[in-house]
């Protein structure tokens, strides 16, 4: 699972922060969470909710790793929280945004349908916006199963 903010600027003028997690072996994205002050403590309950939809959900138990960026905004407790749960925190490299390439790439795509296609008003709205982005992608396909080939080795020649 990945971890990532999400900077975008209303009409209004205010900066906003969008909080979203993706599942990797899905693709299925959450967006715990917008705000303008992405506090310490609003993080940590965002962190907190997720791990609750998760054991709601019964998929806590195949997350072993969060990856997320070295940002200001992450408070430490959010790395106890998981770990509490068994889910490890791995921190990406300075500079190296190939580490997160799922998260990156599904935020190129939010920003290129909807943040850059709608004008986006207020809080409220990008909440709105959000919902309906998420409601209308498509089911997440299942991974892929490696298969092993049949063949080992090939054909004698006649």
């Amino acid at each position: 699972m990945a971890m990532d903010f999400i900077e975008t600027v209303t009409l209004t003028g205010p900066r906003q922060y969008i909080l979203a997690a993706i599942h990797h072996a899905g693709r299925r994205v959450r967006i715990l969470g917008v705000t303008a002050h992405p506090t310490h403590i609003w993080v940590t309950q965002a962190v907190r909710n997720l791990v609750m939809d998760l054991e709601d959900a019964g998929s806590l138990a195949r997350i072993r790793f969060l990856l997320r960026d070295r940002d200001a905004k992450y408070p430490a407790l959010i790395d106890e929280i998981l770990g509490e749960v068994g889910i490890t925190t791995v921190l990406t490299g300075v500079r190296m945004p190939r580490m997160n390439a799922i998260t990156e790439r599904w935020v190129k795509t939010l920003r290129a349908e909807p943040l850059d296609r709608v004008l986006i008003w207020n809080e409220p709205h990008l909440r709105q916006a959000l919902r309906e982005y998420e409601r209308l992608q498509p089911a997440p396909n299942p991974p892929i199963a490696r298969r092993r080939s049949t063949l080992t080795s090939p054909a004698p020649a006649p």
